[in-house]
Parts: structure tokens; C-alpha cells; sequence
């Protein structure tokens, strides 16, 4: 867009221009001359990656220090929310070490459970004298468990070793906390004033009231959750950034905001795009509006590229790899860390990059329409993402892994009347469809599903969540 354009295309262009990307001409500035500010997310994955990583990490956000800059908002959420994230470390390594013993103890079983198979056969029809009892010899518990001794040792020092990367204290306090102490001497004085109670108040009203019922960027996806101060934390956060901004020099309002958050009520999915996602234009015409700044979002894998590209930062292949697996493992937010994903909340949820595409492989979907929307950020496509990633593991179809968050998702359901909720007879299917069409209900987000995925999927999809259903019944029979 150039000063010459006409009004209509001056007043829009940020609805008009290309999605942001790494070979954007007006990047630069922003890494060189821009105040950079880092979502609570950004501060948090400190405690998630390995020793090596994380001092490169540091590294690469000391050459931007001085221009840092933390809302309230994110110190806030950042001190209450490092032991959460220690936490559930902990407890996934925890979790990860009984699943590994359980499949072990399973194994054992297994082969003391075929023994027996042949065992008996021996028994009824073997000529061989005492051929069982030489089986039973061999194959028992001890000598089974010696056999996966090594197996074992390897699993265990994986697990071990994961712990001893972390490189920090197993007893970790606000004392000896050396991440805690890291970014508050990064930061220094560079933190905002808490908001006083009046202009909280309006704020938060403003945003539960006005903005998130009318689907307005940031936060509006977090409407009803917890308390309306819990509700309205994006949206504090943007309030302080915009307030922020006004105070800076009127040559360079510039604006880094770099975030792991790319829910929908952050970003736009452009469906006539191939389902790619792109900031939302009213946020940049916001910043315009009210602070005279210009704004650029990031995700961290391009936010540390950026780094490396314009300050030079030393970042080795191996951390960039860590940068993207832990900005695309699914943080889940406070209310569903102990909980399955469900309906109610999977369509404000990322699954893990790559699990619902594995998940696909492994009932045969490979159709380009499903692929689309296995990467789509459409809320019926998360939902339908989550299902498939829930009912693979449910029928036995893929392996779970041990970090794997539970999944409560049933596309289907059999009984006389409908569950709570949403749902449709399974009449809307013809005769050939489905079977037990008396008798059984279909959820109504499976039914829009369909009409966006390819017919040839349909017959996979439909024998999924009818055995689901069969499944969930014999389960509570």
C-alpha cells in the first residue's frame, strides 16, 4: 500500500495485505528498533526446554534486552504460572516412568500368556514327554524379565536422562529458582504499574460485556472461562501494550509481540486459502487507531529465526528443534490440565503438530480434502481432529504415548433417548449407513463434518464412530 492509493484501500489495507512472513521487506525494523514484548507463553517455555537450549535461548533475548518490555499482566501470570509448568513436568516424566513399568509388566504377561496357550495344547495332544513342563522351565517370570533387562535399562535411562537435561533443582524455589532470577535481571525495570482498580474494572467490563460476546479480538475464546478477571487476560494484556505504545517516541512505535497463542480469537483461518492463518487485521488497525503504532505478531519459531537473521544471534539447528517442538506441544490451559478434552473445549484447542495426521494414517483417511482439514484451524476441524486422535487410541488402532492428553469425544452414541447435548438421529444416515438407526444418535458436529470431508471417507468415519459407540455402550453394560 502506497500514500497515492485510493481511501477505501488506505483505510483497509490491513485486510487487504498478505499474511506476515519471514521475507516481509518492513521485518526488520521491528527486531532492530521495535519494543519487543513476550506473552506469558514465551517466559513459561524457559522451563521446558533443556539446559543447552535454554542458554541459547537467553542468549538470543539478551540482544534484545533493552528493548523488552513486560505488561503486569504477563508478570503476573508468568510468576504464578512457572510452578504449574514444573509441575506438570514433573508429573508427565512421573506418568511416562508407571506407563513404560505397566507396558513392561503387560509384556511379561503376554509371553507368559502364550506359554500357557502352547502349554495346553502340549498337555492335550503333545507326544513329547514333559515338553510343558520344559516350556514352563524356560519361559517363566524371571527369565522373561531377565530377557527385557536390557530393554528396561534403556527405557529407564531415557527417562532419567530427560530429567538430568532439564538442569534444574528437583526442589525448586523462588530462592533457588536461576530462570526466575534470569528474566527478572533481563527485564530490570521494564515492567508496567498494575492498572488501578477503576481502570481494571473497566477494562475487564469492557471486555466480558462488549468485546468477547461480539467476537472481537484478542481473548473473546476464553469467555466464560473462570472468573471474568481470568476471562479478560488477553485482553489485559492488550490494553497495557496499547496504553504502552503511546508513550514511545513518535518515530518508532513499533510493536514485537511474540506468542505461542494462535487460537481464532488471535488469528483469522483463511478457508478460501488452504485453511492458512494470519494475525487478525482489526488488530493492527487497533494499534493504528489508538496508539499511532504499527504491530507485527510472531510465533516463536519465526520470532527467534528473526533473531538470528537481523541481530546475528548464535542459535544451533538442534535448538531451533526445540524451539518448534516446544511451541507446538499443546499447552493446555489450567481448567483441562487434569481433564479430558471434549467438545466443549476442543475447538480451542491445538492438538499436538502431526498427531491427528498419524492418527488419520492410521485408519487409511488420505484423501486431500481430509488432510485439509486435519491442518485447519476451524473449530469443527479441531474438534474433529481431537475425535479421530481419541477414538484411534480408544479402538486400538495406534499407540498411544504416554503424554498423550485423554480424550472424551464420542461422534456417536446407542440408547433409546439422546445424551445431553447436541445430537441427531441416526436416521439422518440411509438404511446402508449406519446400522442400529433405532437406536442411536449421531453427534451434530459428525454430521456437519461430513458435509466438508470427501464422500470416499464417509464409509472409514462412519464404521469409526459406530464402533465407538458399540464400545462406549459395553463399557457401561
Amino acid at each position: 500500500m502506497v500514500p497515492g492509493d485510493p481511501l477505501l484501500i488506505q483505510r483497509f489495507r490491513s485486510w487487504l495485505e498478505p499474511p506476515p512472513s519471514a521475507e516481509d521487506a518492513t521485518r526488520e525494523p521491528f527486531f532492530t528498533n521495535g519494543l519487543v514484548v513476550l506473552d506469558t507463553n514465551i517466559l513459561l517455555s524457559l522451563y521446558e526446554y533443556t539446559e543447552s537450549a535454554r542458554e541459547e535461548v537467553f542468549t538470543a533475548l539478551d540482544s534484545v534486552s533493552r528493548r523488552l518490555w513486560m505488561p503486569h499482566q504477563v508478570g503476573l501470570e508468568f510468576v504464578r504460572g512457572r510452578r504449574r509448568t514444573l509441575e506438570s513436568r514433573k508429573v508427565a516424566l512421573t506418568d511416562a516412568a508407571k506407563d513404560v513399568n505397566q507396558h513392561l509388566m503387560q509384556a511379561v504377561k503376554s509371553v507368559l500368556a502364550a506359554r500357557n496357550v502352547v502349554t495346553k495344547q502340549l498337555a492335550k495332544y503333545g507326544a513329547v514327554p514333559n515338553a510343558g513342563e520344559n516350556l514352563e522351565t524356560l519361559i517363566n517370570d524371571s527369565t522373561v524379565k531377565a530377557l527385557l533387562q536390557e530393554y528396561i535399562a534403556a527405557l529407564k535411562d531415557q527417562l532419567n536422562a530427560l530429567k538430568s537435561q532439564h538442569g534444574l533443582p528437583a526442589d525448586l524455589t523462588e530462592a533457588n529458582d536461576p530462570i526466575l532470577l534470569r528474566v527478572a535481571h533481563m527485564y530490570g525495570d521494564r515492567i508496567g504499574t498494575q492498572p488501578d482498580d477503576a481502570v481494571l474494572r473497566a477494562r475487564i467490563e469492557e471486555a466480558v460485556g462488549f468485546r468477547f460476546p461480539n467476537e472481537i479480538p484478542p481473548g473473546y475464546g476464553d469467555l466464560g472461562k473462570g472468573t471474568p478477571v481470568k476471562a479478560a487476560g488477553d485482553f489485559l494484556l492488550w490494553e497495557e501494550v496499547i496504553e504502552h505504545a503511546k508513550s514511545l517516541p513518535a518515530d518508532c512505535r513499533r510493536i514485537l509481540l511474540v506468542s505461542n497463542d494462535t487460537k481464532e480469537d488471535w488469528y483469522e483461518t483463511r478457508k478460501g486459502a488452504g485453511g492458512t492463518q494470519r494475525p487478525w487485521p482489526m488488530l493492527f488497525d487497533e494499534v493504528r487507531a489508538r496508539a499511532d503504532a504499527e504491530l507485527r505478531i510472531e510465533t516463536p519459531p519465526l520470532f527467534y529465526a528473526g533473531i538470528k537473521q537481523f541481530l546475528h544471534a548464535d542459535l544451533k539447528a538442534t535448538t531451533y528443534e526445540e524451539i518448534e517442538r516446544v511451541s507446538s506441544a499443546q499447552d493446555l490451559p489450567a481448567e483441562v490440565k487434569d481433564s479430558p478434552v471434549t467438545v466443549h473445549n476442543a475447538a480451542h484447542l491445538m492438538p499436538p503438530t502431526g498427531l491427528a495426521l498419524e492418527a488419520s494414517r492410521s485408519v487409511g483417511l488420505t484423501t486431500a480434502g481430509t488432510r485439509t482439514a486435519l491442518a485447519s484451524a476451524a473449530p469443527t476441524f479441531r474438534t474433529f481432529q481431537w475425535w479421530l486422535i481419541g477414538v484411534t487410541a480408544q479402538l486400538g488402532r495406534r499407540e498411544p504415548s504416554a503424554s498423550e492428553h485423554e480424550v472424551d469425544i464420542a461422534a456417536a452414541s446407542r440408547g433409546d433417548n439422546a445424551p445431553p447435548g447436541s445430537w441427531e438421529p441416526a436416521t439422518v444416515f440411509g438404511p446402508g449407513d449406519w446400522v442400529y438407526r433405532d437406536s442411536s444418535w449421531i453427534a451434530s458436529w459428525f454430521v456437519r463434518l461430513l458435509k466438508e470431508l470427501p464422500q470416499s471417507d464417509h464409509a472409514v468415519l462412519r464404521s469409526l464412530a459406530a464402533q465407538q459407540a458399540e464400545a462406549n455402550r459395553s463399557a457401561f453394560e
